[in-house]
């Protein structure tokens, strides 16, 4: 049995892609596949490397009953040889995971915006950092709208 990788990324991997990682991981394993799946989430920076996730995300997580237990780490050059697909947050995201993956010889991960998936064609998905525990709360809906249609795709 073939086993999918899919890796989250954002800016610092603190906030957006820890909350997209953990609804992820939530739904495959509420599906019964989440053996099927290497689900991970990583920072295209180096700033909040080795912390956990915010504690507004956290708090939003455990409102809804989605486990997260995350630190945060820097996408490296092995994530664009063994993961299948590499999913983002937002333009910024998607043009520094391209030009990095062009510096990977045997790079095979396929590169998309997480937002792409929404049926409610919300594109990107926005950093709640500056924001509010409601920004979270919208960060969360939007997880969980793309994660639901990109599992129904790939499974």
């Amino acid at each position: 049995v073939r086993r999918f990788r899919r890796v989250v990324i954002c800016v610092w991997n603190i906030c957006r892609s820890p909350i997209a990682e953990a609804v992820f991981r939530k739904m495959a394993t509420d599906a019964g596949v989440v053996d099927k799946w290497r689900i991970d989430s990583a920072a295209t920076s180096t700033y909040e490397i080795g912390n956990p996730p915010d504690h507004r995300g956290q708090a939003c997580m455990k409102k809804h009953g989605v486990p997260m237990r995350h630190v945060a780490r820097q996408v490296t050059k092995e994530d664009f040889m063994s993961f299948d697909y590499i999913l983002c947050m937002d333009e910024s995201n998607l043009s520094d995971l391209k030009k990095k993956a062009n510096s990977v010889k045997n790079s095979k991960a396929k590169i998309e915006l997480l937002g792409s998936y929404d049926p409610e064609k919300q594109l990107i998905i926005k950093d709640p950092y500056y924001g509010h525990e409601e920004d979270f709360e919208n960060v969360y809906e939007q997880c969980v709208r793309c994660c639901k249609v990109f599992l129904e795709n790939n499974s």
